[in-house]
This record gives C-alpha cells, structure tokens and sequence, in this order.
C-alpha cells in the first residue's frame, strides 16, 4: 500500500508508520517533525495553519491507497484554540483536501479518542463546531467558555460524528472511513490526559491493568486502513482495554 499518515514522528503514528515501513508499506508522513522511522518521504506540515496544509497537499505524490488522519495534540491547559485548529480543522481540511489523492477502493482513518464518546449529549455543541468558520473559533471559544479538557473532548466528538455523517458521501466516491478511539495510551503525553482528567482516568487505567500500548493501537489502525477490513464503514472502533465495558457493567450493577 501506498499510505499517507499525519503526526508519524511520535506515540502512536511513529509505530504506525514503523509497523507499515517495515512490512513493506510506502508511507508519506505529514508532521511539523521529520520522523525518525525511514519513511518514503516526509512532508513538513503544520495542521493549524491553512497554508501549510494546502502546500503539503500540492507536495503529496498520490495516488494514496489509504490516509490516516492520526496528528493531533494532548488537553494542555492555555491551548484551546490550537488543540481544535489541529485537531478539527487541521484534521478536516488535510482530508478535503486528499481525497482526490485517494485511490477508488482506499481507506481514511481517523484517529479520534474514548473522550468523544460523549458525543450524542454535545451534539448540539458539536453541530456549531462542524457548521464554524476557522476565523470565527476565538469567538466560538470564549462565548462557551471551553477550556483545553473541552476543546479535546470537543475536538473528538467531532471526528467521530463526521466519520459516520460522512459514510454516504465517502461510498459514492468509491471510498470508506473508520474512526479509532482509543483511551489512556502509555506514550510521551500520557502526563497530560492524567492532568486533565484525573482520578477518573486512573481509575480506568487500575481497572483495566494498564494502559494501552501504542503498537496496540497501530495495529489496529493498520487493519481499518488495509484491504481486508473493506465491508468495516462509518464505524468508531473503541480501543480501551475494556474500560467502556467495565463503567457499562458498574451502572447495568451486574
């Protein structure tokens, strides 16, 4: 396959582009850092500026077989702006702007988060974002008063409603879409999801033994963006170790 993957320089998408270097896979890695896996090419991307979007897409080589949508940043407190333009809008307007890119019959992965689970409770919430211009988010912000926990939270519900909304308009096109959200991950940021949400995710983590791995989660990734999950569309897949099962067991009292 000939694969295109934001955010390959680190956690997850650095073993995402490790696992498909080495089995022979073609990967073309989009991050504002060169990634220190041997990728084919490596494209100098920064996902929150328009700019530099629209020239890592006139640099990209297709035609891509798959495009893993997996750049995006932690809940750090003071980011909130820059974690929905990267997250959201980087995440949307790189993927507008491959699809011509993609071959009939390719795969698009999202790599979205269990902390967008809440999505049908925002949904409101999450309409307005989708519905936004990237100008008008400053704006957006402060009227709902989102800090970064939101603005990360918000950014995933996001992902994930567009990866279902968009199952219809992605078949036409000969294309599919999945989504991967995975909970507490053992990379470089980890720190950051404990300080955002606390006791309530060490919790989760005690419960399930440990956190995720990243090779976990690439492989996983990896399978959605291969030929043999072809009849998989518009699906979240939940990558958590069994935490959403244990808190629906904890409120079913069973």
């Amino acid at each position: 396959m000939r694969v295109a993957l934001t955010g390959g320089s680190s956690g997850i998408g650095a073993e995402v582009a490790r696992k498909l270097t080495e089995i022979g896979h073609d990967v073309t890695a989009f991050d504002i850092s060169e990634p220190e896996v041997p990728v084919a090419k490596w494209i100098e991307t920064d996902l929150s500026d328009p700019d530099s979007i629209r020239s890592a897409v006139e640099a990209a080589a297709g035609p891509f077989d798959a495009l893993i949508n997996n750049a995006g940043l932690p809940p750090r407190a003071g980011l909130e702006e820059l974690i929905l333009k990267v997250n959201w809008f980087g995440l949307r307007g790189f993927m507008a702007g491959m699809l011509d890119k993609l071959e009939p019959g390719g795969a698009i992965v999202n790599t979205a988060s269990r902390a967008g689970a809440m999505w049908r409770d925002n949904l409101e919430e999450v309409k307005a974002l989708i519905a936004l211009e990237q100008d008008a988010l400053p704006d957006f912000i402060q009227a709902r008063g989102i800090d970064a926990t939101r603005a990360y939270n918000l950014s995933k519900e996001a992902v994930i409603v567009m990866t279902m909304a968009e199952t219809e308009n992605m078949i036409a096109r000969d294309l599919r879409m999945n989504a991967v959200s995975p909970a507490a991950v053992s990379t470089g940021i980890l720190k950051d999801f404990a300080a955002a949400f606390g006791d309530r995710m060490a919790r989760n983590v005690a419960r399930a033994g440990r956190p995720g791995l990243p090779e976990e989660i690439a492989d996983v990734i990896i399978f959605l963006a291969s030929p043999e999950s072809g009849w998989i569309k518009g699906q979240d897949i939940t990558i958590d170790g069994g935490m959403s099962a244990i808190s629906v067991s904890e409120k079913l009292g069973i």
